[in-house]
């Protein structure tokens, strides 16, 4: 019985998934997104972002404790560099997985996982403050304009008119 057991085993022996978590783990750090099944990458989510958490704090302990679970010391340098420097003000929620369909041979769900700070695509830049326009018609407008234009010009000779008729009239 699988009584209070909460996490996915993925079909495979524990070594098995310890080793195979292990090396996705290190084609995420080291590529910034794999794609594999929706399965693996939620088990994945929950293996690589406490290491995350980890890097943050470039202790010799920390490095140690991460690389008890990696094994790869090019893993290792990329994690406490570049990586623990993008998400250094990040509290968690370092991955995202985006599904991606259905695989044809035996219609296992799709997803790829990468590391949220690195997608140039899904960034969230600063943009320069765009114009407010009014929401209303361009040939509203352009009839607006003319028509302003042409009261001014006739009333300046109504205006004309009048004191040129009290002139006629004395």
């Amino acid at each position: 019985m699988r009584h209070g057991k909460k996490f996915n085993h993925l079909g495979r022996t524990a070594d098995h998934r310890r080793a195979m978590l292990a090396n996705m783990a290190i084609s995420l750090i080291m590529h910034k997104r794999i794609t594999t099944t929706l399965a693996k990458a939620k088990a994945l989510k929950k293996y690589v972002e406490p290491l995350i958490t980890r890097s943050k704090d470039d202790s010799t302990n920390s490095r140690r404790v991460v690389f008890s679970y990696l094994q790869n010391k090019e893993a290792l340098k990329e994690l406490f560099g570049p990586v623990a420097q993008k998400v250094g003000d990040r509290p968690g929620g370092y991955t995202r997985i985006i599904k991606l369909g259905f695989r044809q041979g035996d219609a296992a769900e799709k997803a790829f996982i990468e590391l949220v700070d690195f997608d140039e695509n899904m960034l969230k830049t600063p943009k320069a403050e765009a114009k407010k326009t009014r929401r209303s018609r361009k040939s509203a407008a352009k009839a607006e304009a003319p028509a302003e234009e042409a009261p001014k010009a006739e009333e300046a000779p109504a205006a004309e008119a009048p004191a040129a008729e009290e002139a006629k009239a004395e």
